[in-house]
């Protein structure tokens, strides 16, 4: 009698393995790789994913027959089953989880919609375009990008550079020819491929548009694509695009936020095979693409692109895996570069593609600190002004130019944090010591925490009742500018409410990082306040996000020919703030990369990070059979009540790092230890 290997969904380390059932003779014909089925499992009925088909088994003992068949929609390709069991392994995971994130639940209706009217539905383009942040994946093996050939030139089988320099030969829009090596990768892709690069957009560079280009080309060759990016707006900017590029009904996108039926639908119409590329945000990474011939993601230093839940992957390496494994091209894309890109382009497993410094000059806004030396000369207050007089100026020659003018502000917000006006010291919750903050001019002092109002708050170091502001919000900000530009219109974009497009004439926009909106025409100034707030966060990644916000900004100013400027409230002789003024965004991640390996931090080496109560950690630790290499940081202390240790071993030793905290994982679970330990490799937030 077959023999069907199914995953359980079952999230117990111990259990992580395909168990064998029985295929009754009712089911033979539908009961097939990548069906949905129900299986007893320890006495109870539990999901499962039917992985493979065989004749007999290898168990001795007696088994127990496929329950019930849940759909006859193989929704699992094999190329999907081995992607996720090589995200499950780089991240010392459970396949289950990693299928959970992989394939959407299932929608009965939808399922029983005539093929032709699913991929109709799922390719609309509203319906299809507006989506927000999803679930996602990540992987990545050692052996794939930076333990691949150095001197690989292609991911597949065609010969010549990874990205060849020549002219377009007639291939993609005329965008891609600011870049020298850019018409030559549209035409490694047209040709069938396998190009990888890493591109850094120039300054006002419609990213959307370039990624339609490739994927155009892609399409061309008859391949498939898949492109993530990390939000809503991004999404939307790229579905626009594509959707004037490619025209209707030829791509769709994957996100949680199109509901369970209009994820569903767009999820079969590219798992049929009537969509060639599938858009989205981290839920994306995983898309049943048929033929595959690129992957894409844009700004891959957006937190967004990490995953939340076990087993935690991140986007960019799951690409980076499943291009790998695939053969196929690769596009990891962004204003600014990630030292995980840079090491892809040091180590010859991706080239980069970048504007040469002529036109990098043509397109560059005119950036300005406001503390360096000469700048302190003419304004002794710029040291320590929010606003120092180069600002001011710079806002008001754009407004009077008839330009808007973007003000970036790192908090949202009115007064996020509050001090008392006496002594300094910060405001504090009486009743959990959180953060107080005011959230109008007019507001009572409320907790950030528990949302207490402290109305008859008194400083305890002090005993003065007067506070002041310790962070300005972007509210306030939006208030305080209000006043000193009359009669000029004064928007906000932020959590609350995304602009998408202003329009042009003078106009002021305070946003937070992120939710800057595109201005028609460019804006006149852009101003980066509050600098401080991400150069001197307690993050491995600080100075790295400083510059990916700085540039995202910046990017939407005008070139400086016309009338462009750009501000940043910082000192100049910072390395952030040098990378921004040369828009060297390359410069700084090589930088970046060789301080990590000197001290040796990812991803010049691998990192685990252990989370649990202090028993649960050493005792998991004990279990562990630790590579000799392994070195232990810590413990240090995390949330109430948890620990946190980090283990480190070189690049090589990746995956037995992995597979020693997996199998110590299994030993707890098998033994049903009461408290569990959080097990998360190469974490995106270390400290």
């Amino acid at each position: 009698m077959p023999v069907a290997r199914v995953c359980v969904d079952v999230p117990l380390a111990h259990l992580d393995r395909p168990f064998d059932y029985l295929v009754p003779a009712e089911l033979d014909e539908q009961a097939q790789p990548g069906t949905r089925v129900r299986v007893r499992f320890a006495g109870q009925l539990v999901d499962g994913w039917l992985l493979d088909r065989a004749e007999m088994s290898g168990h001795d003992g007696k088994l127990s027959y496929l329950e019930r068949l849940v759909s006859p929609e193989p929704v699992l390709t094999p190329e999907i089953a081995r992607l996720a069991r090589a995200v499950a392994d780089r991240y010392a995971g459970n396949l289950a989880d990693v299928l959970r994130l992989a394939v959407p639940p299932r929608h009965a209706r939808v399922e029983r919609e005539p093929a032709a009217a699913a991929g109709a539905g799922a390719a609309d383009g509203k319906d299809a375009g507006q989506v927000v942040a999803a679930a996602g994946a990540e992987a990545g093996t050692d052996a794939g990008p930076v333990g691949a050939d150095s001197g690989a030139t292609t991911g597949g089988s065609g010969s010549g550079p990874v990205v060849p320099d020549g002219a377009d030969g007639g291939v993609g829009d005329p965008g891609w020819r600011s870049y020298p090596a850019g018409p030559g990768f549209l035409r490694a892709l047209a040709d069938g491929r396998a190009p990888r690069a890493v591109w850094s957009a120039l300054p006002g560079e419609d990213w959307a548009a370039r990624f339609a280009d490739a994927a155009a080309a892609t399409v061309r060759s008859g391949r498939g694509v898949v492109a993530v990016v990390a939000d809503s707006r991004d999404l939307d900017r790229l579905d626009a695009a594509l959707t004037g590029r490619l025209g209707a009904g030829r791509h769709v996108a994957l996100s949680a936020a199109l509901g369970p039926a209009r994820r569903y639908r767009a999820f079969l119409a590219a798992r049929r095979g009537q969509v060639p590329v599938v858009i989205g945000t981290r839920a994306a990474m995983f898309a049943p693409v048929t033929e595959l011939g690129l992957v894409a993601i844009w700004d891959d230093g957006d937190d967004l692109h990490a995953e939340p839940r076990a087993p935690y992957p991140h986007a960019r390496e799951v690409l980076l895996t499943r291009a790998q494994l695939g053969e196929a091209a690769v596009l990891v894309a962004g204003y600014a570069r990630t030292a995980e890109a840079r090491l892809l382009v040091e180590t010859g497993w991706a080239k980069e593609i970048v504007a040469d410094r002529a036109t990098l000059r043509a397109r560059s806004p005119q950036v300005t600190p406001t503390g360096d030396d000469p700048q302190l000369a003419r304004d002794p207050g710029a040291a320590t002004a929010r606003l120092p007089s180069l600002a001011w100026e710079a806002a008001g020659a754009a407004l009077k130019a008839d330009a808007p003018v973007l003000v970036q502000v790192p908090r949202r917000g009115y007064l996020p944090s509050v001090s008392c006006a006496e002594c300094r010291a910060p405001a504090r919750c009486p009743h959990c010591a959180g953060p107080l903050a005011l959230r109008s001019a007019t507001s009572i002092p409320a907790c950030r925490w528990c949302a207490r109002v402290a109305a008859g708050y008194a400083c305890p170091h002090c005993g003065g009742r007067r506070l002041r502001a310790a962070v300005i919000g972007a509210r306030r900000t939006a208030e305080e500018l209000g006043r000193a530009f009359p009669g000029v219109p004064v928007r906000t974009s932020g959590r609350e409410e995304v602009l998408a497009t202003v329009p042009a004439g003078a106009g002021l926009v305070i946003s937070t990082p992120g939710a800057e909106p595109v201005a028609e025409g460019g804006f006149g100034a852009v101003l980066l306040l509050d600098s401080w707030a991400m150069l001197t966060r307690a993050d491995l990644r600080a100075g790295e996000e400083a510059l990916r916000r700085w540039l995202a900004a910046a990017a939407l100013a005008r070139p400086a020919s016309a009338g462009g400027r750009v501000v940043v409230v910082a000192d100049g002789a910072l390395a952030p703030v040098q990378a921004l003024l040369r828009w060297e965004p390359g410069w700084f991640a090589g930088r970046e990369l060789a301080e990590r390996r000197e001290l040796g931090f990812p991803p010049a080496a691998r990192m685990a990070s252990l989370t649990g109560g202090a028993a649960a950690v050493a005792d998991l630790l004990d279990a562990a059979r630790l590579p000799e290499e392994a070195e232990l940081l810590g413990p240090v202390p995390a949330t109430e009540g948890q620990e946190r240790m980090l283990v480190r071993v070189p690049r090589s030793r990746a995956a037995a790092l992995a597979a020693a905290l997996h199998t110590a994982v299994a030993v707890r679970t098998a033994r049903k230890a009461g408290q569990p330990v959080r097990v998360q490799i190469d974490p995106h937030d270390i400290f």
